[in-house]
């Protein structure tokens, strides 16, 4: 091994440099020689604030500026939550590891009611996600869901400041954080599907630098990689970001089988394709693509059409 310093590049959220000091402690118990440093960086996503993410431009907002730095030299590897990175990765830079994946559901969090199904009739509901509330609006069309932007921190304050009977938030980044008592509810998958990888963490490298590629290659969880692989597959397929209103959930199915389960909806959630497909766990990819190409096929194409989005349908 030749290097014996490696920096770290990460958002500064307290759940980012949770992620990012999760990677430096295996990487510093693996390697106890090695000097591991962290180099906090802002994105785009930290600053605007004000807005809601579909609008100022989707996934790469939390990712540019760490593989700009990365290209110029400046960090060995970021650590991003999956879910935040854009289907397509920058030329030269590639995922190298993908981390056993994390409790990917999503929580309900609520001071006045113990469960979902106990909201009442136009309950305040915060999210900063088209995802989940599409599908909370095909099952809760009364619900009254606001725009909700922040760290974890800042949403579970505006909680209590902005008056709201539930947010909903990753219950990967609330029990990371320490609020799992926070959490009150877990919503069936059967109600909201998740996002694309929520749970796991990537790890992202120059495509050229083959020793720290190696070096983190044991973080690599082949399970959580086919599964993310075939999320990811349909994801690119219907072109999806932040600003679609897409959910996709990849399980082991035994047997080396995968199945592979997702959903396009409206914006107002009065509109719902939903499917799931098994098959061998090598085929990941062609699996996700496939389960896009039938739920576009059953309908979905046209609220991308709607959603103003240019299809790649090669």
């Amino acid at each position: 091994m030749k290097k014996d310093t490696i920096i770290i590049g990460t958002r500064s959220s307290k759940l980012a440099l949770w992620q990012a000091e999760y990677v430096k402690g295996r990487l510093e118990e693996k390697y106890p020689e090695l000097t591991v440093e962290l180099k906090l960086m802002t994105t785009k996503g930290d600053k605007i604030l004000d807005a809601p993410l579909a609008k100022i431009g989707g996934k790469g907002l939390f990712t540019k500026e760490l593989e700009t730095d990365m290209l110029a030299g400046g960090i060995d590897l970021a650590v991003h939550s999956l879910k935040d990175m854009p289907t397509e990765v920058p030329e030269g830079l590639v995922i190298s590891a993908i981390t056993k994946r994390f409790d990917p559901g999503d929580a309900v969090v609520s001071p006045k009611y113990q469960k979902f199904a106990d909201l009442p009739p136009g309950a305040k509901v915060g999210t900063s996600s088209l995802r989940r509330k599409a599908q909370l609006l095909q099952v809760r069309p009364d619900l009254n869901i606001c725009d909700l932007r922040g760290n974890v921190n800042t949403r579970l304050q505006k909680l209590e400041d902005e008056n709201f009977d539930a947010i909903i938030l990753a219950v990967a980044g609330l029990k990371r954080l320490g609020f799992g008592e926070r959490i009150t509810d877990v919503l069936p998958k059967s109600t909201v599907l998740p996002a694309v990888g929520q749970g796991a963490l990537a790890i992202e490298t120059r495509a050229d630098d083959e020793e720290i590629r190696a070096l983190i290659d044991f973080l690599n969880d082949e399970e959580t990689v086919q599964c993310a692989t075939a999320e990811r597959a349909f994801l690119g397929r219907v072109e999806g970001g932040c600003q679609v209103p897409v959910g996709v959930y990849a399980t082991p199915a035994g047997a080396g089988q995968l199945q592979v389960e997702a959903v396009i909806a409206s914006l107002d959630g009065s509109r719902l394709y939903r499917d799931k497909i098994s098959g061998q766990a090598a085929d990941a990819e062609k699996l996700g693509r496939k389960l896009a190409d039938i739920l576009l096929g059953k309908g979905g194409i046209e609220i991308m059409h709607e959603l103003g989005l240019l299809l790649n349908r090669k």
